[in-house]
């Protein structure tokens, strides 16, 4: 994509928060890349180059503001949009490359993600080139650095984890790619970090036997209220807990998308809205798996979305500015629970989950007396009696959903992955047994932040779209619903949330 540096340059001016994520200056007096919030002094329009992506700036040259931090800045967004081929093929490599990020994977053969995508590797690398303006291997090295520079800023973990987590095989490999990139050594910018930590809370959260805690960025409005009461009306006893800004719950070993350590844990995120941000703890134990976690966080929180042009779609639905769409840090439980919500209200889905958790979860150690338990794991569900299931008051048909749920998990937990696609997730879940349409597609909406997802026949929506626009059937909610494309899983939000009760899970 070509940039106005103009009009850009306005946006610098202007602090301008929506392009957050979205728009980066490198200044060519400095060799430091910037956030357009950026509050150092503003650069001289002459002295600034303007970039889509961080990868972009890195490959030439500039190296990420300590200030800033360009490695918490929310993401671009939209994941699923209507586009031409080869930008959805462009699209869907970055996501690969994102997760191998992430998980902290070797390098990934471009030759076997082109075959992946069913294209050539030399297809892949052109298109690749056009839409992001580097290489494939560009972006994901610009990815692991900055994995590794938020790690070694916001925690105490030791640079040789860093290193692995951030998908380096080795100290020395891991030493010579940040020096070539940040012109620093990992020490050094640990060090300077120390320094910047003046704060008792931050002191404390240095000591070794904290735990991990990182920062993340996102756009500005966030309608947190909206967010917390979801999830707060949907927590299961002993697992999840949201009150304040506050979220508080457990995760089985495995629960995250490529978490290999193997170990239970849980986490804590509290808002800060006054700077727009989100502080993440986790337990030590999930340390190896920093990079799935936060971009499993990410999602959970919606913390990328463009509330700008999401609001802008939906002006004719009641609602305040800044709706996120609650997501999941475990697919399964996700799963589990929109069986559970078939025909239920969310109270009585509540029940059975919790009935589900005090029976087959898991005790796990807290720093809160209120979560202990973790969601039942895949293998534990799927070796139970239907029987055992059943007599929790779930009804049969539900209960063998939730068995071919567990026993067919290997096979789906991979098309929950970063990046996945919807319609495949959807195609395969109604293959089961006892799940339906609006179970499929609730299920892609929430763990795959799928945001043009729609629910049909869904009885909330066609109940508040009847009160609201007057629609007679769900042929004519549906045909009105087009409008709202590609934004119609926070449509389908903001008309539950017009209504006092509901049935939705």
């Amino acid at each position: 994509m070509t940039i106005d540096g103009d009009a850009a340059y306005q946006v610098l001016l202007a602090r301008d928060a929506r392009f957050d994520g979205r728009l980066f200056v490198g200044v060519t007096s400095t060799g430091i890349y910037c956030r357009p919030i950026c509050r150092v002094r503003t650069p001289a329009r002459r002295n600034c180059r303007f970039f889509d992506t961080p990868a972009q700036a890195e490959a030439e040259a500039f190296r990420p503001c300590l200030k800033c931090r360009p490695e918490i800045a929310p993401g671009p967004g939209l994941a699923w949009t209507v586009m031409d081929a080869s930008r959805t093929l462009a699209v869907q490599a970055a996501s690969a490359l994102d997760a191998s990020a992430a998980n902290g994977d070797e390098s990934p053969s471009v030759v076997a993600l082109a075959t992946k995508l069913g294209v050539s590797d030399r297809h892949l690398r052109r298109i690749f080139f056009a839409e992001h303006g580097v290489t494939p291997l560009q972006y994901l090295q610009t990815r692991r650095l900055l994995l590794a520079k938020q790690l070694l800023t916001d925690t105490k973990m030791p640079i040789a984890q860093v290193a692995l987590s951030s998908g380096f095989k080795s100290l020395r490999r891991f030493n010579a790619a940040f020096v070539g990139g940040y012109r620093m050594n990992p020490t050094r910018l640990r060090r300077s970090s120390k320094a910047d930590r003046a704060s008792p809370a931050e002191a404390a959260a240095a000591s070794d036997d904290a735990p991990f805690t990182v920062t993340l960025g996102y756009r500005a409005p966030h309608d947190e209220a909206a967010l917390l009461a979801f999830i707060a009306q949907r927590a299961i006893a002993h697992v999840e807990v949201a009150s304040g800004l506050t979220i508080r719950r457990s995760l089985r070993p495995g629960a995250i998308a490529g978490d290999t350590t193997g170990a239970a844990g849980w986490l804590e995120v509290r808002f800060v809205p006054a700077s727009s941000r989100v502080l993440l703890s986790f337990a030590p134990a999930l340390g190896p798996a920093s990079g799935a976690v936060i971009a499993a966080v990410r999602r959970w929180l919606d913390l990328d979305a463009a509330p700008s042009a999401i609001d802008a779609a939906l002006a004719d639905l009641p609602g305040a500015p800044g709706l996120r769409l609650p997501g999941s840090v475990d697919g399964f439980e996700l799963a589990v629970r929109a069986v559970l919500g078939q025909q239920v209200t969310v109270a009585g889905a509540r029940t059975l989950a919790r009935r589900l958790v005090e029976r087959f979860g898991v005790d796990v150690a807290t720093p809160w007396s209120d979560v202990d338990r973790t969601f039942p794991a895949p293998e534990a569900l799927a070796a139970a009696p239907i029987e055992r299931i059943a007599e929790l008051g779930i009804i049969r048909s539900r209960a063998g959903a939730i068995l071919s749920l567990a026993c067919e998990w290997p096979t789906l937990a991979p098309l929950i992955a970063l990046g996945g696609s919807p319609e495949r997730l959807v195609q395969r879940l109604r293959e089961l047994p006892g799940v339906g349409a609006w179970t499929a597609h609730y299920v892609a909406m929430r763990a795959l932040g799928w945001p043009d997802a729609f629910a049909p026949g869904d009885v909330a929506a066609l109940k508040a779209m009847q009160r609201l626009f007057g629609t007679a059937s769900a042929r004519e909610a549906e045909a009105r619903a087009e409008r709202w494309r590609p934004w119609r899983a926070y449509a389908l939000l903001r008309l539950w949330n017009s209504l006092s009760n509901g049935v939705t899970t």
